[in-house]
């Protein structure tokens, strides 16, 4: 019976690497043509890939030094917000850390991760600089941290009972604005970027009132400094201007495109067109700078293009759009497919004339 036992726990041992190898997820390797919207439209947005562990960047290793453990895996928990610096690399906030994934050196890393000073508890909204700055918000600390890019810690901004629940982190470079989303006190904190003073308060609590809010939850800025705030429980996003008046808002209580129900992550695109990702619709609406609607896209699911408890979202300045979903666990990324994209892609796709030979001939 023993030798029964061991042969079985030997056996268990041997296929369990194996049998993890076959859960982890891996990033797609064929290319997936999904666009938005469906022929014989004109796609305007396309699916790129997907980013859910260490296993979708990391360099490929050989069968035998993943079947003996030296390839460590580690998957995405439960993520939240996304950033991505000049460089491409995309910041995740995650439960105790901020793992980064560089998918162009087919590396990651961490921030927030280690012990003492600037350890994160529940990290949530994230913004980086071209400078190399990124703040993290964290609603069990009810503090915003600065690291570098490299994770060196900097500083932490809010004191005692400044924050109640930070949640969105949003960056005004041009006018030198760092923006903080308070769900709970329901305003938003505006504090200067280099000298981390706050400079001014927008909003408090109100249900449906113009420049008032009922548990926002996270920002974004557009090329004219104007602030987006997602006003999760008034069903709508606000538009402020640079000095913090209210211009307009976006959206109602529906179940109709252009309505929202649980609005959340929220990014712009080149063209200041709007991203809004809606958890309870389990998709993401895109607005034009009038705020209206120009198409939507994911529905509930797994795989790429479905959601099922979809959260922060950011637009890169490639125009690639990044929708965190919390559960399983992923970074979904999509590519608008502005004019210039489109022009870029007809230049690269032209055939080269060789010579006087004419398109593709040798001489």
């Amino acid at each position: 019976m023993k030798k029964v036992i061991g042969s079985t726990i030997f056996l268990i041992s041997l296929m369990l690497p194996i049998i993890l190898i076959g859960c982890a997820p891996r990033i797609q390797k064929k290319p997936i043509d999904l666009v938005w919207p469906l022929p014989p439209d004109a796609p305007r947005l396309k699916y790129v890939g997907m980013v859910r562990s260490t296993l979708d960047v990391a360099k490929k290793r050989g069968f035998t030094e993943t079947l003996f453990g030296t390839e460590q895996v580690d998957a995405l928990k439960k993520p939240y917000g996304v950033a991505v610096d000049s460089a491409g690399r995309i910041y995740v906030t995650d439960i105790g850390r901020v793992m980064i994934f560089d998918l162009k050196k087919h590396d990651y890393g961490y921030i927030g991760d280690s012990p003492g000073t600037g350890k994160l508890g529940m990290a949530i909204g994230i913004a980086v600089t071209r400078d190399k700055r990124v703040f993290v918000s964290d609603i069990s600390a009810d503090r915003v941290f600065v690291y570098s890019t490299e994770g060196r810690f900097i500083t932490a901004i809010g004191h005692k009972g400044e924050f109640l629940s930070p949640s969105g982190v949003a960056v005004d470079e041009n006018n030198r604005f760092l923006y903080v989303v308070d769900s709970k006190k329901h305003r938003v904190s505006v504090y200067s970027l280099d000298s981390y003073k706050l400079l001014r308060t927008i909003g408090s609590r109100g249900l449906g009132e113009d420049g008032k809010f009922n548990f926002p939850t996270n920002a974004a800025v557009d090329s004219k400094g104007n602030l987006y705030v997602v006003d999760t429980g008034n069903f709508r996003v606000q538009i402020f201007d640079k000095d913090g008046n209210f211009v307009s808002s976006i959206g109602k209580l529906g179940d109709s495109p252009g309505s929202f129900a649980r609005p959340k992550g929220i990014g712009i695109d080149s063209d200041d067109n709007i991203y809004v990702v809606d958890a309870a619709f389990q998709n993401v609406q895109i607005f034009n700078s009038d705020g209206q609607l120009l198409l939507y896209f994911g529905s509930a699911g797994w795989g790429p293009g479905h959601f099922i408890l979809p959260a922060g979202l950011t637009v890169d300045s490639g125009d690639k759009v990044y929708v965190v979903d919390q559960w399983p666990g992923n970074v979904q990324i999509f590519q608008y497919m502005s004019k210039e994209y489109r022009e870029r892609q007809a230049l690269e796709k032209a055939p080269r004339e060789k010579g006087t030979g004419g398109p593709g001939k040798k001489r």
